[in-house]
């Protein structure tokens, strides 16, 4: 009898799974393209957390997120690199062209949430232009990339603590399992007790995670001051012209250590998801996200001219670069120094991107893509309790296997893509749904300018002389399109006065900044090796997977459901 019971409940699932799966066309066609508007994005969306989350942060809060969630491992790890092998002395200049793309880049996600203070960054920016699964896959990918990037860098972390306390092997601090595959056999548990500290503190207080910051943000900057410093008064600026030039690899070698060290500017994004949690975010959120973005910028310049002043281009060690430049000066202390700071460093770049992961998959939760647990916010706390601690376990897990190397590899593309989709949203949303142009043209120009991007972009990784001409074909293309459509779109916007929204703040000279921004992000996700595709492929197919089997199904019943049973109602009550 048990064993019928048993046999008749499994039929009964899986009819009941088939009848469910069989209903995913119809609900696709429902909710894939479904929009919010900012009004319901703010409003009806927020309340599924409970609570809202507590305003106590300012303009400068943001600034020194922005700084401390940038100002992590990447410039001790790619500066040396890119300076002897890619830009020579140039490395500055890649710098300033990786700064103008985060800049461009982040004064889209500036007039985005604006328009939009919500904690869902990037997601809710795509879910508002492009419909729930854009914004959707957008999130997912951005999400994941700060999963394993924040793993990767609590696993750095283990690397410069031992350095600043005078180990020089890498691995001295791990624990080697035997009979474990090579690359997760190296445990990591200063890397998981890392993750452990900040989670509970993210949990605890915005606020207090924010003056935590703020102390380790003044003595990283002080920190790379005296680098700077040390760098100018006894480096010489014949080292910038010898032996080779400032640009011995000429400009390929400048572009190509841009697109390089551009991976350095990341985090600046995490700004934007903590708009619920300030003030005045129409005045905070501008001058905290692009001014984190130039203070960033300039300190690499400095720090990256300060090596090549040091020491030639040529002689520039590819590992732990600053260290090796300050023990040829006779400043041997100084490698334990630059450990002490690198780890200071990476602590805030991580509480910060730690802090805007919570706040992606909260009001991913909210929109009931994935388990509304995640959507919960503490009302004693004001912070998304459930979201920090399931992201915090999944990182540890991650941290304490997986090498860096393997982790590295595989992250990257799905920020770039994100941003290439914001850019893109911006221009459809500035032109046509705010603009009231036809979607048609705006969409033809949009595809234009990724078509004419991804030329040149391919025209570049070829390296052929020959291809000389069709990059400047393909640049100028770029050009005359968007200056055809400035003329014959962005004039009729100005003359029914909707150049400026009604927010009060936008991106200056549209649509040229955003455009620009797309072409230079189709250059960088150029230059990625094939394994970020390949790794980009399964991840996308993942994601798909899970939207078409439960995100799909889950927002139809939260939405489309819900507004049936309320016509019907209304339906009832008039008859």
């Amino acid at each position: 009898m048990p064993s019928n019971e048993s046999t008749t409940s499994k039929t009964t699932i899986l009819s009941n799974f088939i009848h469910f799966i069989s209903h995913t066309p119809h609900r696709l066609k429902k909710r894939a393209l479904a929009t919010w508007t900012p009004d319901q994005e703010l409003n009806k969306m927020r309340l599924r957390s409970g609570a809202d989350m507590k305003r106590n942060l300012k303009w400068h809060d943001l600034i020194c997120f922005g700084v401390g969630g940038m100002l992590g491992v990447g410039v001790f790890v790619t500066t040396g690199t890119v300076a002897h092998q890619t830009s020579g002395p140039s490395v500055f200049i890649s710098y300033i062209i990786a700064g103008i793309s985060a800049l461009l880049s982040c004064l889209c996600y500036t007039e985005f949430s604006v328009e939009t203070p919500v904690a869902g960054g990037a997601f809710s920016y795509l879910r508002l232009t492009f419909g729930e699964f854009i914004g959707y896959f957008g999130g997912a990918n951005i999400l994941m990339e700060y999963v394993l990037s924040n793993a990767a860098v609590a696993r750095s972390f283990t690397d410069y603590l031992s350095v600043a306390f005078g180990q020089n092997e890498p691995n001295s601090w791990r624990i080697e399992v035997e009979g474990f595959t090579k690359g997760y056999n190296m445990l990591d548990f200063p890397a998981v007790a890392l993750i452990t500290i900040l989670t509970l503190i993210l949990c605890h207080s915005t606020k207090e995670s924010s003056m935590l910051n703020l102390v380790m943000t003044i003595f990283h900057i002080i920190f790379f001051g005296l680098i700077i410093v040390a760098g100018f008064c006894n480096g010489n600026f014949e080292n910038l012209v010898k032996p080779g030039g400032l640009t011995p690899f000429g400009v390929r070698g400048v572009l190509d250590g841009a697109a390089i060290v551009y991976f350095s500017y990341i985090g600046f994004d995490s700004v934007s998801t903590m708009a619920e949690e300030i003030k005045n975010p129409s005045y905070s959120l501008p001058i905290g996200i692009v001014g984190s973005v130039l203070i960033v910028s300039a300190l690499y310049c400095l720090m990256s001219l300060s090596l090549c002043l040091m020491v030639p281009y040529d002689k520039i060690a590819e590992r732990a670069s600053f260290s090796a430049a300050f023990g040829g000066m006779g400043w041997k202390w100084a490698s334990n120094v630059v450990g002490a700071g690198a780890s200071l460093g990476i602590v805030a770049s991580l509480l910060v991107a730690m802090l805007g992961q919570a706040r992606y998959i909260c009001v991913i939760g909210r929109a009931r893509l994935v388990p509304a647990w995640l959507a919960k916010v503490n009302p004693s706390t004001g912070t998304p309790i459930n979201a920090t601690i399931f992201l915090g376990v999944c990182q540890a897990s991650i941290a304490l296997f997986t090498g860096l190397d393997i982790v590295m590899e595989i992250i990257s593309i799905g920020t770039l893509l994100v941003f290439y989709l914001v850019a893109n949203a911006l221009i459809y949303r500035r032109y046509s749904v705010t603009g009231n142009n036809p979607p048609s043209r705006i969409l033809l120009y949009l595809f234009l300018l990724s078509s004419t991007s991804i030329g040149f972009s391919i025209s570049w990784k070829l390296k052929q002389k020959w291809l000389w001409g069709l990059l400047i074909l393909f640049t100028c293309l770029f050009m005359i399109i968007t200056a055809i459509f400035q003329y014959f779109v962005v004039v009729p916007c100005i003359r029914i006065n909707h150049q400026q929204p009604p927010y009060g703040w936008a991106v200056p000279f549209m649509p040229w900044p955003a455009a620009i921004s797309i072409f230079l992000n189709v250059f960088l996700m150029a230059t990625l090796k094939m394994l970020s595709y390949k790794r980009f492929g399964v991840w996308a197919g993942f994601i798909t997977l899970f939207y078409l089997l439960y995100g799909v199904h889950a927002t139809y019943h939260a939405e489309e459901s819900k507004a049936e049973i309320e016509h019907s109602d209304i339906i009832v009550n008039t008859t």
